[in-house]
C-alpha cells in the first residue's frame, strides 16, 4: 500500500478531483487547505501570515493499493501541471497499515 500525498494550487483542485473519480477502484480521499513556501519564497500568490508571506495551496491525501499508484500520480501530474513554478510536488510514501475504526479491517481490505 502507498499514501501519495500531492501539494497543488488552489484553482486546479476541482479539475484534478474530476479525473481522479474516472479511475476505477479509487478509494476515498482527503483534501486540505494548507500554506507553504518554497524556494521562490511565494512572489505571487502569497498572502502575510506574522512576518512571513506563504502560498494558499491544497493538499491532496490517497491511501491506494500499489497497482493504483502510477495512474493516480499520472492524473494528478497532468491536470495540475501548468508549467509555472508554483505547479507542486506529488510524494510516495509506504503505508506499513491501515485500520479501519469503525469495523476493525486492517491491511487492504481496510482501505
Amino acid at each position: 500500500m502507498k499514501e501519495i500525498k500531492a501539494i497543488i494550487r488552489q484553482f486546479k483542485l476541482d479539475d484534478v478531483i474530476t479525473e481522479l473519480h474516472k479511475i476505477e477502484g479509487l478509494p476515498g480521499i482527503t483534501i486540505s487547505e494548507i500554506k507553504e513556501f518554497g524556494k521562490g519564497k511565494g512572489a505571487e500568490e502569497t498572502i502575510s501570515e506574522g512576518l512571513h508571506q506563504l502560498i494558499p495551496k491544497v493538499k491532496i491525501e490517497i491511501v491506494v493499493h500499489d497497482d493504483l499508484v502510477d495512474e493516480i500520480v499520472n492524473t494528478i501530474q497532468k491536470t495540475a501541471h501548468t508549467g509555472n513554478p508554483g505547479d507542486g510536488k506529488i510524494f510516495v510514501i509506504e503505508v506499513k497499515e491501515v485500520v479501519k475504526i469503525r469495523t476493525n479491517e486492517r491491511g487492504e481490505e481496510a482501505i
